[in-house]
C-alpha cells in the first residue's frame, strides 16, 4: 500500500505500510484510545464551565458594548465551539468514526471554526492591550474596523474552516470507518497553513508585548514589576502550549509524503505519541483562556467571586 493512495488516512488510528514493510500500530492506538479520551472528557468540563462563567459574569457585570469585553465575549463562545468538537473526537478515538460523511464535515467545520477564531481574538485582545498601553491617548477604539473585527474574524475562520470540510470525508478501513481528508496533499497543505497561521499570530503577539514591556518598564509603578511578569507568563506560555503541537504536526505531514527517515516504523511510533502528547497539550487552551482573563483582570475576578453571594441573596429573597 502506497502512502500517496487516496485512501490513506490518518496514522494515529491503524497500522502503517510502507513499501513492503508492515509497521505494527496496535500498542499506539491503545494507548491512544484510552489515554485521549479521559483526557478530552476532562477538558471539555473545565472549558464548559469556566468559558460558561465568563458568559455569566460578563452579562451580569461588565459592560457588553466596550471593545475588551466584546473580545472576550467572542473568545469564549470560540472556545465553546472549538470544545463542542472534542467528545466527537474522543468517541472517534474508541469507536472509529459513527457519525457519517454530514456528521465528518459538519464537526471538522465547528472545530477548525473554533480554532482559527480563538487563536485570532487571542491576537486581537493582544493588540487592544498592547494599544492601551503604548498608545493610551489615541482614539482607536472607535475607529470603524476595529468595532468589525469580530465580523470579519468570524467570517475568515468560516471561510478558513469551509475549506477543509468540503475535503474532508468518511473513509472505510476493514471493520472500521476514519474520518479523514480526502487526500495528502490537502492534510499537508493544512498542516502547513496552521504552522503559518500559528508563527505569524506568534509573532504579533511577541511584537506586541516586547513594546509593553519596553513601555511598562520607564514607567515607575507600583504594579510595574507584576505586569512585567505577567505579559512574559502570557506569551510563555501561548508558545508552550501551542509550539510543540505545530512543529510535530509538521513532522507527520512529511510522514505521510513518504519522506525518509519518517517513514521509518519506530520513528513513525515515536512520532504518534510525541503527537498524542503535543495535542493533548494544545487543545487545554480552550480551559487557559479563561483561566488567563481571571488572571490578568482584577475586577473580572472580584466580579467571578460575586456571582455565588448574588445568587445566594437571590435565594434568600425568595
Amino acid at each position: 500500500m502506497n502512502m500517496t493512495d487516496e485512501n490513506t488516512t490518518d496514522s494515529d488510528y491503524y497500522d502503517l505500510y510502507y513499501e513492503d514493510q508492515m509497521c505494527k500500530k496496535d500498542e499506539v492506538v491503545k494507548v491512544g484510545s484510552i489515554l485521549i479520551p479521559l483526557f478530552f472528557s476532562l477538558v471539555v468540563v473545565l472549558s464548559c464551565i469556566g468559558n460558561i462563567l465568563v458568559l455569566v459574569t460578563l452579562a451580569l457585570y461588565e459592560n457588553i458594548k466596550s471593545l475588551i469585553n466584546v473580545f472576550i465575549l467572542n473568545l469564549a463562545l470560540s472556545n465553546l465551539l472549538f470544545t463542542f468538537g472534542l467528545p466527537f473526537w474522543a468517541s472517534y478515538f474508541i469507536w472509529g468514526w459513527t457519525f457519517g460523511d454530514i456528521g465528518c464535515k459538519a464537526v471538522k467545520f465547528l472545530f477548525y471554526v473554533g480554532f482559527y477564531s480563538s487563536v485570532l481574538f487571542l491576537t486581537l485582545m493582544t493588540i487592544q492591550s498592547y494599544m492601551t498601553v503604548v498608545h493610551p491617548l489615541s482614539d482607536w477604539e472607535k475607529c470603524r474596523g476595529f468595532s468589525v473585527a469580530p465580523f470579519i474574524v468570524w467570517i475568515l475562520s468560516g471561510a478558513v474552516s469551509l475549506l477543509g470540510s468540503l475535503h474532508s470525508k468518511v473513509i472505510p478501513h476493514f471493520n472500521n470507518a476514519y474520518c479523514e481528508y480526502d487526500s495528502v496533499e490537502m492534510k499537508s497543505g493544512i498542516a502547513y497553513f496552521q504552522n503559518a497561521f500559528f508563527f505569524f499570530a506568534f509573532l504579533i503577539m511577541s511584537f506586541c508585548y516586547g513594546r509593553m514591556l519596553r513601555t511598562i518598564t520607564k514607567k515607575q509603578t507600583n504594579k510595574r514589576r507584576k505586569t512585567v511578569r505577567l505579559t512574559f507568563v502570557i506569551v510563555l506560555v501561548f508558545f508552550i502550549v501551542w509550539a510543540p503541537y505545530n512543529i510535530v504536526m509538521f513532522l507527520k505531514s512529511l510522514t505521510d509524503q513518504n519522506i525518509h527517515p519518517f517513514t521509518d516504523c519506530t520513528v513513525s511510533i515515536r512520532l504518534d505519541y510525541a503527537y498524542y502528547a503535543c495535542r493533548m497539550l494544545a487543545f487545554t487552551h480552550c480551559c487557559l483562556n479563561p483561566a488567563f482573563l481571571v488572571f490578568v483582570d482584577a475586577k473580572f475576578r472580584n466580579n467571578l467571586r460575586a456571582i455565588p453571594r448574588r445568587i445566594l441573596c437571590k435565594d434568600l429573597s425568595l
